[in-house]
């Protein structure tokens, strides 16, 4: 997948794929980080049952509006390491990348990336989880006289009001390092993921590219990006488990001291199956997230540069 130069379309294709794919995300987060959960069906019910539809949507708007950075700064990213590397290689930056060029290039964005996600991931993993965190207590007893019903309690406020004033809160009572929570777990995450990811949807393409043809039609495109997603999360969910759990570990009762503490913490107290707890959804997730993401990509290439052939 190579893109010529002018304007990065990738945030387009990001904001489409946050907006498909946020709610599932929020199950996941909730799966990985509440061990009350016995399934996917079992966290959607109890969502609904006590936020309906926006509890899935908790913390959307600071993703949808980092998204298009993030994006442009991954694709961006990826596109400018596999020029450089081809320019080193073959003399030309146009020239044929191996696949060991796309992967370098892949692991390069994944750790780009990092920086610019963290503090927004902190800030969603908050305020996706802050509900069962901050439940109100029980209600009254039964036994109370119906004649002189105590005053209601007032529910308790959440804790975060929102994405800015999660970082503001976060940042003030934890310091800068509570914005990077997690990061270890992240690079890890990303940087495997996106050498898994680029290089997944080139070959892809390059298999579902018809004769005489530089690369596959809308189909082909959708089924690449959709597959590529899904291969990705699936050698990302083990360090996702780890790192929404570092994350989420910051509301005064924390328990873990680092990435190893919470890998071996979660294994021996769970299994090793805590490691792949959320990668059905994020499998069902990635596929239709990644389709879009692609498609809006090369939609958009297309109308700005004119069609490949």
């Amino acid at each position: 997948m190579r893109r010529r130069q002018g304007w990065d379309p990738a945030g387009p294709g990001g904001i489409c794929g946050v907006a498909v794919g946020y709610p599932l995300d929020t199950v996941k987060v909730r799966i990985q980080t509440e061990p009350k959960y016995t399934g996917i069906w079992h966290c959607v019910r109890d969502t609904y049952r006590q936020e309906p539809v926006w509890g899935f949507y908790r913390g959307l708007s600071l993703p949808v509006c980092t998204v298009s950075l993030v994006s442009s700064v991954s694709f961006g990213t990826y596109h400018h390491c596999l020029d450089h590397i081809c320019r080193f290689r073959y003399g030309r930056a146009d020239a044929k990348p191996a696949r060991t060029d796309v992967t370098l290039s892949g692991f390069a964005s994944g750790l780009v990336r990092v920086f610019l996600t963290s503090p927004t991931e902190v800030a969603k993993v908050r305020l996706q989880t802050q509900t069962q965190q901050r439940r109100p207590s029980a209600s009254w007893p039964s036994a109370a006289p119906i004649c002189a019903a105590p005053p209601q309690s007032p529910a308790l406020a959440p804790k975060y009001r929102g994405p800015l004033h999660c970082l503001a809160t976060v940042a003030r009572e934890e310091g800068l390092r509570g914005l990077y929570k997690g990061s270890s777990a992240l690079l890890f995450r990303d940087s495997h993921s996106f050498a898994t990811y680029f290089l997944s949807y080139a070959i892809l393409c390059e298999w579902l590219t018809p004769t005489g043809h530089s690369q596959p039609d809308v189909l082909g495109v959708l089924v690449a990006g959709g597959c590529a997603g899904v291969l990705a999360w699936a050698v990302a969910t083990p360090m996702d488990v780890i790192k929404s759990r570092l994350q989420a570990d910051g509301q005064g009762q924390q328990r873990y001291r680092g990435l190893l503490h919470c890998a071996v913490t979660s294994v021996r107290e769970e299994g090793p199956r805590v490691l792949f707890k959320g990668l059905t959804l994020n499998c069902c997730r990635a596929f239709p997230v990644n389709m879009v993401v692609f498609v809006t990509y090369e939609a958009v290439l297309r109308l700005t540069r004119g069609p490949l052939t």
